[in-house]
């Protein structure tokens, strides 16, 4: 790899970071457990690892961003997450936020 495509990786990455968590609320509409989520996010191409994608859920569960349960009627536990009502409120205004950048980026670019 070259250096130019070492930055160039740095730069994309410092880019998703911060579109990560936008991308996940999205799919939290409905309860999914992790690897549903996980589905679902590189069926549109997302680019989450699941080494990225558990410690997110877990920080936004402890910011009040997402609640969970976990359904042990199945032979396998699966904990699903889904936005709490603060998640809800949250992710509206990052929509909000979000369409403003890519207006305003559009000017640029």
């Amino acid at each position: 790899m070259t250096q130019e495509d070492e930055l160039l990786a740095t730069i994309l990455v410092e880019l998703k970071r911060g579109t990560i968590t936008l991308a996940v609320l999205s799919q939290l509409t409905s309860p999914q457990y992790g690897y549903s989520l996980l589905q679902l996010l590189e069926e549109k191409h997302a680019g989450i690892e699941a080494g990225t994608l558990y410690p997110l859920l877990r920080r936004l569960e402890k910011q009040g961003l997402l609640i969970s349960e976990w359904d042990t009627t199945e032979t396998r536990p699966r904990k699903y997450y889904q936005m709490s009502l603060m998640g809800k409120r949250i992710y509206t205004q990052l929509k909000v936020e979000w369409e403003i950048v890519v207006e305003h980026m559009a000017q640029f670019l």
